[in-house]
């Protein structure tokens, strides 16, 4: 298991890089490969890697897009 919320929040994104997935895909192939459930390990989701399944949600017209600022 992870030490923390970070430790974890890393170990997703390096598999999202690695499978070309997106961080939702990633979280599910981790509970899927080790045989947990998605709600066992929801106090291992910090802010940072919910902000991340967000936007790749929004970019998969999942959610509703948000106004953005062009700078």
């Amino acid at each position: 298991m992870f030490k923390n919320a970070s430790s974890f929040s890393l170990h997703i994104e390096e598999l999202a890089k690695k499978h070309k997935i997106t961080h939702m895909d990633a979280v599910l192939k981790y509970c899927e490969d080790n045989f947990v459930e998605p709600d066992d390990i929801k106090n291992l989701v910090n802010k940072t890697l919910k902000d991340k399944i967000e936007n790749d949600m929004r970019e998969a017209n999942m959610l509703p897009k948000q106004a953005t600022l062009d700078f």
